[in-house]
């Protein structure tokens, strides 16, 4: 279980006050905050013509991305590809508790960021969301 910190009970306020959309899934990666709202739900979140999106970008003044939840692991590999999006990635599997990302060079590079910054900020989520551990080879 996460423990949801202030700044991010601020976020999903304003999605919910914006789009009256409930969610319980936001997080930070690549300095972009992602949204992960039920399918259902999508359109309802982007609103029209994308006006949520534009009106809380605005407000924050940071990119932001509304994404489907995965309701379980075998929808892993969806949720990370929304996530990482535009980089791409080869496959994912599960061995072992843990998801094995494997990527190409460039791909993979992009993953992890400078610093390792993005792989932890990934890893994070995933521990978060599925807990189980991610390793990007």
């Amino acid at each position: 279980m996460t423990t949801i910190d202030l700044q991010t009970i601020r976020y999903i306020n304003l999605l919910d006050n914006v789009s009256k959309v409930k969610t319980r899934k936001c997080f930070t990666y690549n300095n972009m905050i992602i949204f992960a709202v039920p399918r259902a739900l999508i359109a309802k979140a982007i609103g029209p013509g994308a006006s949520h999106i534009h009106h809380i970008q605005e407000r924050l003044g940071k990119k932001i991305r509304i994404i489907e939840e995965a309701q379980s692991v075998q929808e892993a590999e969806k949720f990370i590809r929304d996530i990482v999006a535009p980089v791409t990635f080869h496959s994912l599997e599960m061995k072992e508790n843990i998801l094995i990302m494997t990527a190409g060079s460039q791909s993979k590079a992009a993953l992890i960021g400078r610093n390792r910054r993005r792989e932890e900020e990934l890893q994070q989520i995933i521990k978060d969301t599925f807990n189980i551990e991610l390793k990007i080879i």
